[in-house]
């Protein structure tokens, strides 16, 4: 028998809700999200009330909640908004009798676990589904670079959200000897999340100004991504392809590291820059790992092209969880 719950997926700036149809610990139906501000309630009980009025005042008494941050301890804060959750209270300040409470990157392994292949479109590698056993490596560059792996053996899976972003970042020629410089006068260690991901590119982008001598107006992430990804501004554009370079190393040392059999691109940048990703040095730089070349050209690289993967992983655990 299939029940309704209400999956969430909480940001800094935003958080969505939907609800969920699940059945035998899988997702049967993602309804539409509806996606409130952070800055417009005071906190999550009051966004919760809201989505419930809009949904005729009577909701599921079952919650899965993703968080961008840690989901353990008895008060748990966020870094770009002022809520607050404590997990004991969930029941009682949200009249739900189940919930579970996840990262939002574990969420997102539960995505790619769980969706359909119609949903993951193929960067390199072979025209293949992803494997059904073995170890899937999932990497997320966004506000930060997530990484996960899932782990298959063909009729189950097991999700496992790590820190892998924060490893040490390997330059492989004298652009990206420019770059770690850069960084490297403003922090003592540099990880790969400080180039491959969405803030990163400012850092590129001024590196690559520097390098021709060229005074720019200091821009924003945001601005860099759109100016390159349109074609109107060249060095935007060099830093894109930049990036993708950069991102298709940290892949491939991603799945040598976890013994992956496939890879998946997640998050929204990826899918922002899709086609950059797709005509980029991305696929050479993956393969290009020395006596493993003949591996790493074998392993499907997919991008999740799932509008919602927060929600529908989040839904996804409860199911695994509770039913």
């Amino acid at each position: 028998m299939s029940e309704s719950i209400v999956t969430v997926d909480i940001g800094g700036t935003h958080a969505r809700f939907a609800i969920a149809e699940i059945a035998d610990g899988r997702v049967l139906s993602l309804g539409e999200a509806t996606t409130l501000h952070t800055k417009d309630h005071a906190s999550f009980q009051t966004a919760w009330e809201d989505f419930g009025r809009q949904q005729g005042g009577v909701l599921p008494r079952g919650i899965a909640i993703a968080i961008a941050g840690p989901t353990r301890g008895e008060v748990i804060r966020f870094t770009n908004n002022p809520w607050i959750i404590r997990p004991a209270l969930i029941g009682e300040k949200l009249n739900v009798d189940r919930y579970v409470l996840v990262n939002d990157f574990e969420a997102v392994g539960h995505a790619v676990a769980q969706a359909d292949s119609g949903y993951f479109e193929t960067l390199c590698g072979p025209e293949t589904p992803l494997p059904e056993t073995g170890t899937i490596s999932v990497i997320g560059p966004g506000t930060g670079l997530g990484v996960a792996h899932i782990w298959r053996d063909g009729t189950d899976y097991r999700v496992q959200a790590t820190e892998g972003g924060h490893i040490d970042f390997a330059p492989l020629d004298s652009i990206e000897d420019a770059i770690l410089a850069r960084l490297r006068k403003r922090h003592r260690r540099v990880s790969i999340e400080r180039i491959v991901s969405g803030p990163g590119i400012v850092d590129i982008y001024e590196t690559l100004a520097a390098m021709e001598g060229r005074a720019v107006t200091p821009l924003d992430d945001r601005t860099i991504w759109t100016n390159g990804t349109s074609g109107t501004d060249s060095l935007a554009a060099a830093a894109i392809d930049r990036f993708c370079l950069s991102l298709g190393s940290v892949s491939g040392d991603l799945a040598l590291a976890q013994g992956a059999s496939g890879v998946v691109i997640a998050g929204g940048l990826g899918l922002r820059i899709k086609d950059s990703l797709i005509k980029s040095g991305f696929p050479e730089r993956f393969v290009e790992k020395g006596r493993f070349e003949g591996f790493m050209a074998a392993l499907p690289v997919k991008l999740i092209t799932h509008p919602q993967p927060g929600l529908f992983g989040a839904a996804a655990a409860f199911a695994r969880q509770h039913l």
